[in-house]
């Protein structure tokens, strides 16, 4: 007879549809099998079997962590031009000292594919070690066709080298290199779609963003990206309305995207494309939080109107130098008035759904086993710490 492992003794927050709040099982219990969860109930209900267990003592579990949106690959850092900003500089100043996404693209192209995975793990190995267990990891930063692919060959290597479950982000509609200021057309055309193309023959790409912003990537040219990426096969995502309203969100749920993502100036019409299209509204607070931002994401329109919301960390080195997705969860709630429960579907079903990904995010039978095990008996404490998140024992693919 198989041996199969039993958590028992143990607060289940599910995030399964329920009467109760988290889908929440108290003195529950889990069997795992073949790296899938087999059974989930009161503890009490369990049925016979030849069970390795483990009593959890009462402690929290959860769904394991998905970040949904990172830029968690790059190269260098901009903490020089952070404290530039808090002495007074400007804008312009910063990017007249070769600061901005300039400094990241340089240190980007100048990094091998070795180079830019070191720099990443320690990044990745914080989340992991805060129950993130699948990451989305884009490129943008490199903004030439080599340096793109770069990107996603690190990403790739990432997820051989720990036991993360990533999904790679074709981001090549970033923002404009230096060498085609003031020509956008040109490098969707020279560099974007060539790239786009060339990581997919290489089998690097699940899925394909860009940034529709007027700092970067107008509807039209955003359409053309999006184009091929049908073309390819590949689902797409969209940074929208993060600093005005350019029709983003309505454009992502045309092409039935997985996600828009910020949302900071989106307006109901947007909202309501989106929920039609069943896109998800990630919702990125370490931005707003760093940029100083004011306006907050219409979070009362998304949930008037039944759109799933995503949370993320957005982990970059410009906008958001941030790898906690508990520190995510409290800004999402403090921040934005989410609910600790909306805070946790956030990161784990709704995640899921953002990624297009029906096989984890919930403690359901069938499911992966995918698993966070906190230090606490609640899951509203996950949002109301500030920091120091208390994971007691992460578990990837039914392996303790």
């Amino acid at each position: 007879m198989t041996t199969l492992t039993l958590l028992t003794n143990a607060v289940l927050a599910t995030m399964a549809p329920s009467e109760q709040p988290y889908g929440l099982i108290e003195a529950g219990a889990m069997v795992l099998s073949g790296g899938r969860i087999e059974w989930v109930g009161p503890g009490d209900a369990l049925p016979a079997g030849n069970y390795n267990v483990q009593d959890l003592g009462g402690r929290l579990v959860t769904p394991g962590l998905i970040d949904a949106h990172t830029h968690v690959v790059f190269a260098g850092n901009r903490a020089a031009e952070f404290e530039m900003r808090l002495n007074g500089a400007s804008y312009e100043d910063v990017a007249r000292a070769g600061g901005g996404i300039v400094s990241t693209v340089t240190a980007t192209r100048r990094a091998t594919v070795d180079d830019l995975v070191q720099e990443a793990l320690p990044r990745v190995d914080a989340m992991i070690a805060e129950g993130v267990t699948t990451l989305e990891i884009k490129s943008g930063y490199g903004l030439n066709v080599e340096a793109e692919i770069a990107m996603l060959q690190a990403a790739r290597r990432i997820g051989e080298l720990r036991s993360v479950s990533v999904h790679t982000t074709y981001l090549g509609a970033h923002a404009v290199p230096p060498e085609y200021g003031g020509r956008a057309d040109a490098y969707i055309d020279e560099v974007a779609l060539p790239a786009l193309r060339a990581a997919q023959d290489l089998g690097l790409v699940d899925a394909v963003d860009g940034f529709c912003e007027g700092i970067a990537f107008t509807p039209a040219q955003i359409d053309r990206v999006f184009n091929v990426a049908q073309e390819l096969g590949l689902p797409v995502k969209l940074h929208a309305e993060q600093l005005s309203d350019l029709g983003g969100g309505r454009l992502a749920a045309s092409y039935g995207a997985l996600s828009a993502d910020h949302l900071e100036y989106l307006n109901e019409s947007g909202v309501r494309a989106m929920a039609a299209a069943g896109t998800v509204a990630t919702i990125l607070p370490g931005a707003y939080y760093t940029l100083r931002e004011t306006k907050a994401p219409p979070i009362d329109l998304l949930r008037a109107h039944g759109v799933p919301m995503a949370l993320a960390t957005d982990c970059n080195p410009g906008s958001s130098p941030m790898t906690s997705l508990p520190l995510a969860m409290n800004m999402g709630c403090t921040l934005f008035r989410m609910t600790p429960e909306e805070a946790l579907a956030g990161v784990t079903c709704h995640a899921a759904r953002a990624l297009g990904l029906s096989d984890r995010g919930r403690l359901v039978p069938g499911l992966r086993a995918d698993l966070a095990v906190w230090d606490v008996t609640h899951p509203a404490e996950l949002s109301y710490r500030i920091g120091g998140a208390p994971l007691y024992q992460r578990i990837y693919g039914g392996t303790l």
